[in-house]
């Protein structure tokens, strides 16, 4: 396989995969001989290949090897917050590759091998859940992981919140001229301050450190002594919880190792079938078939390692009507990579891999593929380079079969040509007695009869261009290789006369049995061409057939389903109208026997009738109620309009931005959303008390407490001057405004806003059970 640069495809496809568990699968990928397994792997690279093209990909992320973290749990070993998280992505892939398969089956997508393999994978939502929750992707542990540790980081992080605010004083107030610079730092896992080497005495405390040049010391004030001891303590706590944690996690896991390693391995066979089909897709390949009498038929083949572009494709046909082809011809022609083309897609096939060739292509099935492939050979090389290929060929010999596949390049070169011709023309007849397939090429013209007289042998050439004197790289299959020598001398200016005597000279009855040869190999090679276009062009038909008639059917399930889902929206729209018709009557009944309103009882019944007309199919995009409803929201300037948030009613000033509006509410004037608006019509002066009674109720819109965390200073100082007003209208004696404590900014501004408003009669600091100083209780007057 190494003569043939097997290696290098396998290096090609390795660069598609994107876990490790794929690689170690394209690492040991290698030709199968069993029908079964062969098709078996071409199935699979067929699915991937279907569901490339459909769906982009099979959703593999990228993924670490656990398989040496599993074999530490079932030592009992404890793993850390990374390995818990790499074998938490790993359930969570398998859960996400398992949902896409369960998709693609309800999509009813045919795959013929895949489905199998998906259902192997052992989803495990429990132990999926908790490791998502307590590991995040880089192995932290989670507040989530257990109730004591995140308590513990709150009082971490109250403990570090007190003591940066001692820090800061000393370092904001009047001892900041004692330090070299006004920052606070960490040494030795605690919290210090720089201090000019002259004043260490003037903060008392633990010295930690000291600058280079010796002129700052580091030092823990004697004030925050207990505080950092007290962080220390926490931390320390902190860091046995997490070890805790881990060790239940671990406990958690370890039992579900099999599972784990399945899931892994399997997660490596979808990356490695990815990787098929990407490379598939780069080359242009195509699914084989598999020959049913084992014979080899590549279209338009090419080698897999040139560019498609660039690379010369050939007909290769062995097995049907011969099992020996002898490539006759001139060197740099292309026989040898002929040869390696054909040995090179033949393991590709066997592997699973699609192949660089047209469609309908097909491999047989090889037990070996024996190449004696080298560079070319002359009688002046030495003998040593003829011993190593005779030692080559003598190994070959030994081991061949009727399943066997062998290429030979260059047979019997490298010693006297007519030794050499009689050698070649033995092993090829060895070859054939073990009922061998065999490919080889040779410059021997003793050859050329070999492959008329011997059975299931064929001669075979590479075309020559005698207009250009270059080689085409074309396989001729049934045209022994020519000299050409005639065509050339007369291109080059040989007298026709002398030209004209050689061709005499010549037998004509090999060039007519040539000729022959060649067009009945045409004419076979155009008959197979045209029943696999047929053959194609048939599995297309009803390819299409078949799809015609499930579209069509599914066209009709969605038809009904749409009609069946409008009519339930629809009687749901009127239902909800007629259920919201008959509250409005019921209130207009009420209004009449409390209010001596003057609506009649038929007034009432008219317009229960005229909802229930509602019921009828209807086109709502030009409904013209709907489209007269909708011009009659517009708000305009003037318009009375109710404050939903507040509850309260005013009139529109103008539009201040595309979507807020400056509204009059009462003596207050607010810019408010337009989504925050609702237009009203306002009643006569008779109904005012109506109007008062939902005044009163609107306290329900406004809440006793602002909560300011999380705002920006300039949004915040905006909301607590509206919510002020509101709670004023509301009636309210005092509220709440929660701003937090963070770094004491929000807080200052607030109180700063507080302190000038003719509205506050006073304002204090929440009581510590309700919030400390990180809530201000408002007093108005």
């Amino acid at each position: 396989m190494l003569t043939l640069e097997y290696d290098k495809i396998k290096n090609n496809l390795r660069q598609f995969v994107t876990t490790p568990m794929g690689e170690r699968q394209v690492t040991k990928m290698e030709p199968q001989t069993q029908r079964a397994d062969v098709a078996d792997l071409l199935a699979q690279t067929k699915d991937g290949a279907d569901i490339l093209r459909l769906k982009g990909e099979i959703p593999i992320p990228k993924l670490l090897e656990i398989k040496q973290y599993l074999k530490r749990l079932d030592i009992g070993a404890t793993l850390n917050g990374k390995e818990l998280a790499a074998i938490g992505r790993v359930l969570r892939a398998t859960n996400e590759v398992r949902l896409f398969f369960m998709k693609l089956d309800d999509e009813e997508l045919k795959l013929a091998s895949l489905y199998e393999v998906a259902a192997r994978l052992q989803v495990l939502p429990e132990v999926n859940k908790r490791l998502l929750s307590a590991i995040e992707a880089d192995g932290y542990v989670t507040d989530e992981a257990s109730t004591l540790l995140a308590s513990l980081r709150r009082a971490i992080s109250t403990t570090e919140n007190q003591l940066r605010a001692k820090l800061n004083t000393l370092i904001h107030g009047n001892s900041a001229k004692y330090l070299s610079d006004a920052v606070i730092t960490i040494r030795n896992d605690r919290y210090v301050i720089p201090v000019k080497q002259e004043y260490r005495t003037r903060f008392g405390g633990v010295v930690h450190d000291q600058s280079a040049s010796g002129q700052t010391l580091f030092i823990e004030p004697r004030e925050i002594v207990e505080l950092n001891n007290r962080l220390k303590q926490q931390q320390l706590s902190e860091k046995d919880e997490i070890a805790r944690i881990l060790q239940e996690l671990s406990e958690l896991v370890a039992p579900y190792t099999p599972e784990l390693e399945d899931n892994a391995g399997i997660l490596g066979v979808f990356d490695f079938v990815n990787a098929k089909a990407k490379y598939a897709s780069t080359l242009n390949a195509t699914e084989p078939l598999l020959s049913a009498e084992n014979d080899v038929y590549l279209r338009h083949v090419w080698h897999p390692l040139l560019l498609q572009k660039q690379a010369v494709k050939n007909d290769i046909m062995l097995g049907r009507d011969y099992k020996a082809i002898v490539v006759t011809g001139p060197n740099t022609g292309g026989k040898t990579i002929t040869l390696k083309t054909l040995g090179l897609v033949q393991l590709m096939g066997q592997s699973g891999l699609f192949i660089p060739a047209f469609e309908e292509s097909r491999i047989g099935i090889f037990t070996e593929i024996f190449a004696d492939i080298g560079d070319e050979q002359s009688i002046e090389q030495s003998l040593s380079t003829f011993s190593a290929h005779m030692t080559n060929i003598v190994s070959i010999l030994d081991r061949i079969d009727e399943h066997s596949l062998v290429l030979f390049d260059e047979l019997g070169a490298g010693t006297d040509p007519q030794e050499g011709a009689a050698l070649a023309i033995a092993i090829l007849d060895y070859v054939g007695a073990q009922s061998s397939y065999v490919v080889a090429t040779t410059h021997y013209p003793e050859l050329k009869a070999y492959g008329y007289e011997r059975p299931q042998t064929i001669n075979a050439s590479m075309e020559f261009d005698s207009e250009t004197l270059r080689p085409t790289y074309r396989l001729l299959i049934g045209i022994p290789g020519r000299s050409n020598a005639l065509e050339i001398s007369q291109r080059l200016g040989l007298q026709p006369q002398i030209i004209a005597q050689a061709r005499q000279l010549t037998a004509g009855q090999n060039q007519d049995l040539n000729d022959m040869i060649q067009d009945l190999v045409e004419k076979r090679h155009q008959a197979e061409e045209e029943t696999v276009g047929l053959h194609h062009e048939l599995t297309k038909a009803q390819q299409l057939h078949q799809e015609l008639e499930a579209k069509y059917e599914t066209f009709l399930q969605q038809k009904n389903t749409q009609l069946e889902q409008a009519r339930q929206q629809a009687n749901e729209i009127v239902a909800q109208a007629t259920r919201k018709s008959d509250e409005l009557i019921a209130e207009l009944r009420q209004l009449r026997l409390h209010a001596s309103s003057s609506v009649k009882e038929n007034q009432l019944i008219d317009a229960k009738t005229r909802m229930n007309q509602l019921r009828q199919p209807t086109n709502l995009k030009q409904n013209r109620v709907l489209r007269h409803a909708k011009a009659q929201q517009q708000l305009r300037p003037n318009d009375d309009v109710l404050v939903k948030s507040y509850g309260q009613r005013g009139v529109l000033i103008r539009k201040a931005t595309e979507h807020e509006w400056d509204v009059q509410i009462g003596i207050l004037k607010m810019r408010v959303n337009d989504t925050d608006l609702e237009k009203i019509k306002v009643a006569p002066e008779k109904n005012k008390k109506i109007r008062t009674t939902l005044s009163s109720g609107s306290q329900a819109h406004v809440s006793t407490s602002l909560d300011l965390r999380g705002k920006r200073y300039e949004e915040a100082l905006v909301e607590v001057d509206r919510y002020l007003d509101a709670a004023i209208l509301a009636g309210y004696p005092s509220v709440t405004i929660i701003h937090g404590k963070g770094t004491g900014a929000l807080r200052k501004g607030i109180t700063d806003y507080l302190a000038q408003s003719s509205s506050v009669k006073s304002f204090n600091f929440a009581p510590p059970s309700a919030g400390g100083n990180g809530a201000t209780v408002v007093y108005f007057k």
